[in-house]
């Protein structure tokens, strides 16, 4: 039996003899990127659009919890006992607000956050050796399935929980309508000479009014689906930061785009909430439906971005889509933008769901024969 390389024995944290237990993962390093999401994940859900699309507008109480979760799953499994109290002191001061400020939405915002974040936490204690996706899925499932009992046994059912997001959604467009409106009111002159330049801009504010209203009726149908995907962009987001903040491993690095994938066989929620919609016969299934498309798609279509960010040049993706966003807020090409985003979007989860079966990146890995 040979004696293990110098090196080994170095950067080998196991104890001596200890040939069973598993090596540490490898760190995540870079800030860059991570700053970047982080930034999107906070500053896009309080623009007036997305905020009337979006069920949680103030995403830190996604993202806060779950790290705390990770910071305690650590401590548990041998990392600082400072860092895991620093952070659940952060996000109880987050989540715990002043008697009479809390309203029904803040409330169900609140009891969302941190059961998923202790879903998060149990499954991370449960299954050490699960990548991330995995672990973010199995989480997921376990809130919505606590959730549904709790809107079953609880006071606040289904049907209350939909006119709580309706009043919600109405709130923040009220605002949203009430800043413009002000806005409008308080500079008449400047007003005045921008709608001389531009006659288009005279209807602006009921235009917007409308599309706001717009937005929302069909983010009230689908509002489940948003929910879940914000958070698992939360705990995406979250176990990143711990990794880089953190000592100790919970399991491996995420993933870049290029090499984002699953399990195949999540191919069949599409296909369940393609089939509902398109059924007459089960038209009360209808919403469920939709929701089911809206999430598997989404997630079809990230798929598909790593698909294209695979054959195309490091980075090219990201600069496409920020200049995309960018065009987004100008009055002239903002309408090329859009459709530029949604004939992007329709080619993702086209190149998604190919990749389900033509494995397009395994592919151009093999080698030619």
């Amino acid at each position: 039996m040979t004696d293990p390389a110098p090196n080994q024995l170095a950067t080998d944290p196991r104890p001596a003899g200890d040939a069973s237990a598993p090596p540490p993962a490898p760190s995540e390093r870079g800030w860059g990127k991570l700053f970047l999401a982080l930034a999107a994940f906070v500053l896009l859900p309080i623009t007036p659009y997305v905020r009337a699309l979006l069920p949680m507008e103030q995403t830190m109480m996604l993202f806060v919890p779950a790290v705390a979760a990770c910071a305690l799953v650590g401590w548990w499994a041998g990392g600082r006992a400072f860092f895991a109290i620093a952070w659940v002191a952060i996000a109880v001061v987050l989540t715990v607000q002043p008697p009479g400020t809390v309203g029904p939405f803040s409330n169900l915002a609140r009891g969302w956050s941190l059961l998923l974040a202790g879903a998060f936490g149990i499954v991370c204690l449960l299954s050490t050796d699960r990548p991330f996706f995995t672990r973010a899925m199995a989480a997921l499932v376990m809130t919505l399935g606590l959730a549904t009992v709790m809107a079953f046994l609880g006071p606040v059912s289904a049907s209350r929980t939909a006119t709580i997001m309706s009043d919600e959604f109405s709130r923040r467009n009220g605002e949203t309508m009430a800043a413009v409106t002000q806005l409008v009111q308080s500079h008449p002159k400047e007003w005045q000479q921008l709608v001389d330049k531009i006659p288009a801009l005279s209807d602006a504010p009921n235009q917007t009014e409308d599309g706001l209203a717009s937005i929302s009726g069909f983010a009230r149908t689908i509002f489940p689906s948003l929910l879940a995907l914000e958070s698992l962009a939360a705990l995406a987001l979250a176990w990143a930061t711990y990794h880089r903040l953190g000592r100790t491993r919970l399991g491996a690095p995420l993933k870049p785009l290029r090499e984002f994938r699953f399990n195949d066989q999540l191919v069949w929620g599409l296909i369940v909430g393609l089939t509902t919609v398109l059924v007459p016969t089960l038209s009360t299934l209808r919403g469920l439906g939709q929701n089911l498309l809206v999430f598997f798609g989404t997630l079809y279509a990230v798929r598909g971005l790593g698909v294209l960010s695979w054959f195309m040049a490091p980075g090219s993706l990201g600069v496409a889509i920020t200049v995309g966003v960018v065009l987004l807020f100008a009055p002239v090409l903002q309408a090329f933008a859009l459709a530029a985003f949604l004939l992007l979007a329709v080619a993702a989860l086209a190149l998604g769901l190919g990749d389900t079966w033509a494995d397009w990146r395994g592919r151009a890995a093999r080698p030619a024969p």
